[in-house]
């Protein structure tokens, strides 16, 4: 954007100071904003809004692009009032289209999937990562203008960056994930404690940080996991290490948008084992690169994990096809060429 023209302001809440560097080097003004990401405080919310209403305001934003869930719905409402064209990027629909949980839940569904209607209605364009996730948000009621929907492969992945690197020996299996019960953390850990009363010859690595939320995987049941031989890595601020000392990565999520996680492993060379459901059915087609389990199920995801785990060739065969299917479907490049497009811009 900056290199067509475009002057471009980022807002987001707690920016690190290296990332706020990083951002003015590219070109862009930084905003900081208070957010509860994870909260269900109305006032809180609305406050947010406010405050990116100001920020709109000030600066005469013509054009608005949201990513995530509060900045979709708050962003695209604020742009509204502030008189500025408007754009959602859904990067996944997470527990608001999750099935399970109770009442309380139920109910923070509805309201989300309201408040999605009414935001949308302002947006010029949807930009969707996978065609499940365009489906379910507009079967329920998120977007009545179908014509505005569009989909793009993910959020790209820079190739040049994550380059592929020789895998290990070994069977040496990862997962990199908030810790959140729906990123599937509970079913790996089960099928990875599984597998490690069984044989010594396997590894199991960890990597993220605690979460906050209903959702959250709780301190004492991950020190649980860790006694029984799971490595935890901790929160990464640059997770190619950790994928070159990989042979597999694992991402058993019950939804995705598109797991920018996956595509980073792919882009390094690693076979990938993911769940059959919406946004990581996109990235492997099963038996070529990976293998495809059902969601919720440790014994499937441990039966696949053995496979790779006694099998170096078809370890090697599906590193280099997602390597592959990187490079050819969600090259960064290739990605924001799109997206760039679907806003005119």
């Amino acid at each position: 954007m900056v290199e067509r023209g475009h002057k471009v302001h980022v807002s987001a809440p707690e920016i690190s100071a290296d990332m706020e560097a990083k951002l003015r080097s590219l070109g862009a003004n930084v905003h900081h904003v208070a957010l509860g990401r994870t909260g269900t405080n109305p006032l809180t919310d609305i406050a947010y809004a406010i405050s990116l209403y100001r920020i709109m305001r000030r600066i005469r934003a013509d054009r608005v692009i949201g990513y995530t869930i509060k900045p979709n719905i708050w962003g695209s409402i604020a742009a509204y009032f502030a008189g500025g064209r408007s754009a959602s990027m859904v990067t996944g629909l997470g527990l608001s289209f999750i099935p399970g949980g109770g009442m309380r839940r139920q109910l923070l569904q509805a309201l989300m999937q309201k408040l999605y209607g009414v935001a949308t209605k302002s947006n010029d364009r949807v930009i969707f990562q996978n065609p499940d996730d365009r489906r379910d948000f507009i079967a329920a009621g998120c977007l009545s203008d179908q014509r505005k929907a569009v989909l793009v492969n993910g959020s790209g992945v820079d190739t040049a960056h994550y380059t592929p690197e020789p895998l290990p020996d070994g069977p040496v299996f990862l997962m990199i994930a908030r810790l959140l019960v729906s990123k599937g953390v509970r079913e790996y850990a089960e099928a990875a404690l599984s597998i490690l009363r069984e044989r010594s010859d396997c590894r199991f690595m960890l990597a993220g940080f605690i979460d906050e939320g209903p959702d959250a995987i709780s301190r004492t049941e991950l020190d649980n996991w860790i006694e029984g031989g799971l490595c935890f890595l901790g929160s990464l601020d640059d997770v190619r290490p950790a994928l070159a000392d990989a042979s597999v990565y694992v991402l058993p999520s019950y939804r995705e948008g598109t797991p920018r996680s996956v595509l980073e492993a792919m882009s390094m060379g690693r076979p990938i084992i993911t769940t059959d459901v919406p946004g990581c059915r996109e990235t492997v087609v099963d038996g070529m690169n990976g293998y495809l389990v059902p969601e919720r199920d440790a014994d499937a995801l441990a039966a696949a994990m053995r496979m790779l785990a006694d099998d170096t060739a078809s370890r090697v065969r599906m590193g280099d096809a997602s390597h592959q299917i990187a490079v050819g479907k969600y090259a960064v490049d290739k990605v924001n060429a799109t997206l760039m497009e679907h806003l005119g811009l």
